[in-house]
């Protein structure tokens, strides 16, 4: 059913009248097929959910929701305005406050919801939600609410004919009369109520659930606070040909809810790090460690915006190609076999004496080494007629890391693309936790492929979908329990894979027969070692 509202005649419809005699104006009215049970669930998500209406809005916290009865006497926190209307029965009082996502811009807003019932002498069924802001005049209104008195939903449906109608109607302020701007809210507000009603009763099951994890308003909170100091000077120093509109609040998003996370799970030990493999622009790493955290990132190539960030974050990010300790030390670029003692020593940085990435423990301020691996030094690598090799001098500038973390460290793979497969198996080398966001596929040999479909009815079968599954699918057989997210972030690709419980002990769990089983690492060396030489992507 397309959505062609049509302004109310008078007549047309009931008067809602409140008990005082105030007589509310009807704007637009349409037909509809969902009955009453739907108007109200599908009202309870909207009250709940302001952000599905306005997107100035992070969410609703609820401090009220109750029964209405003679003897009604709640002891809310913000207390509720309650309105009686002629001919309906007041159900239901909930209070809200709604949270606007700047909230340096907008204040956030309370506000009254009233859920009433009347049964015609038709047999008509009469369904009306109201909604009181917390306000005295319009001057008060918050730019994402409608500078009004009220605002009413009325449904009406006949059951014999299973059919009804829904309507909007404005309480307007004397010093706000009727306008084109609050017209058209109130038919955004109606067709809104219409998609989210018929799409029901047309057996829609909505296939993204977020907030599985961690509380909403936890991550929203956190979000708006990093946003808030963050976010307008990242924007104005962004240095990368990409957009920071998109790359900047993406990462606040996703450090808002690392921080949430692991708020949650070292809330009774120290924070043990983290290390964020394939961590391209290193704002993610910049951010982290900026609220605190200790840790480090590293990538193939390094990026210009690494030299913007505070001293400690440069400190913290490395230009270094992922060999997993797994992959036997065989010829990469030469005939030559290579001498394993050469892997031995621990490349320092200039005036330190300890390995490179460190992560401090917070309890007795030492430094983890973590092994870092030295590339090919030696090696006669001048031949250049074979697209798999590069010269010496490029190949020598690279420092070789071969996947293996201080025990217990937390493994982010964010957008990490040829190393997002290889995420829960080094978490399982180094037996520690990880959190894993795939964006484009790719084999364990590096090599782009097309993930497998998933298997399970009703899947989606696109790309995304079959790469989510796939490394899912490694992660569990990798013996993790993993854990599903969709995160609030600006990006089609907000599918974050937790590994933090294990379903089976690390020892039981063979990683270099899963490797095998699961396509092998055949190239993997030369693919690595060819992101050197490749353009910087997008992340």
């Amino acid at each position: 059913m397309a959505f062609t509202p049509e302004p109310v005649v008078s007549g047309t419809l009931p008067s809602i009248e409140q008990a005082s005699g105030k007589a509310w104006t009807p704007l637009y009215l349409h037909g509809c097929s969902f009955p009453p049970e739907i108007f109200r669930e599908v009202m309870l998500n909207l009250i709940r959910n302001p952000n599905i209406n306005s997107n100035h809005l992070f969410r609703a916290d609820i401090s009220l929701d109750v029964p209405f009865s003679d003897d009604f006497q709640p002891e809310p926190s913000i207390s509720p305005r309650i309105e009686h209307f002629k001919g309906f029965v007041l159900k239901t009082v909930m209070v809200r406050t709604m949270v606007p996502r700047n909230v340096l811009v907008d204040k956030p807003l309370d506000q009254t919801c009233l859920l009433y019932e009347q049964v015609a002498d038709s047999g008509k069924t009469l369904s009306l939600v109201i909604y009181l802001p917390h306000i005295s005049s319009a001057i008060e209104s918050p730019f994402y609410h409608p500078a009004v008195h009220g605002i009413g939903f009325l449904h009406i449906f006949d059951p014999e004919k299973q059919a009804g109608v829904i309507s909007i109607h404005y309480s307007f302020f004397d010093s706000e009369p009727r306008s084109v701007k609050l017209e058209r809210t109130a038919l955004h507000l109606l067709a809104v109520l219409h998609k989210h009603g018929q799409g029901l009763a047309n057996g829609y099951v909505k296939r993204v659930q977020h907030d599985v994890i961690l509380p909403q308003a936890k991550v929203q909170n956190t979000y708006a606070r990093l946003k808030a100091k963050y976010a307008r000077s990242l924007s104005q120093a962004w240095v990368e040909d990409t957009d920071p509109g998109k790359h900047v609040f993406e990462d606040l998003g996703i450090a808002a809810f690392l921080i949430e996370l692991w708020t949650e799970m070292y809330k009774d030990t120290p924070f043990p790090g983290f290390a964020d493999i394939g961590c391209g622009n290193g704002l993610l790493v910049h951010l982290l460690i900026e609220e605190g955290y200790l840790g480090w990132g590293f990538d193939a190539r390094r990026r210009k915006s690494w030299l913007i960030w505070s001293t400690k974050a440069q400190e913290n990010l490395e230009e270094l190609v992922l060999i997993p300790s797994i992959i036997s030390k065989k010829k990469v670029l030469s005939e030559k076999p290579i001498d394993e003692n050469q892997f031995a020593e621990p490349i320092l940085k200039p005036g330190q004496n300890t390995a490179k990435s460190p992560c401090e423990m917070p309890d007795n301020n030492t430094q983890l080494e973590t092994p870092i691996l030295k590339p090919f030094e030696g090696e006669d690598i001048t031949n250049t007629q074979n697209t798999n090799q590069f010269p010496t001098k490029e190949i020598q500038e690279v420092g070789i890391h071969n996947g293996l973390f201080p025990k217990g460290t937390f493994i982010i793979s964010n957008h990490a693309d040829e190393l997002t497969p290889w995420t829960p198996i080094l978490a399982n080398l180094s037996e520690s936790p990880f959190m894993m966001i795939p964006c484009c596929s790719h084999a364990l040999s590096g090599d782009r492929f097309r993930a497998p479909p998933p298997k399970e009815a009703g899947a989606s079968s696109s790309a995304y979908a079959s790469l989510v599954a796939w490394v899912s699918k490694l992660a569990t057989e990798c013996g993790w329990k993993v854990e599903k997210e969709m995160l609030r972030i600006p990006s089609t690709r907000n599918t974050a894979l937790i590994g933090r419980h294990r379903d089976m002990p690390f020892d039981e769990v063979d990683v270099v027969d899963l490797v095998d089983d699961n396509g092998g690492a055949v190239c993997w060396e030369e693919n690595a070692l060819k992101l050197v030489k490749s353009a910087v992507r997008g992340h």
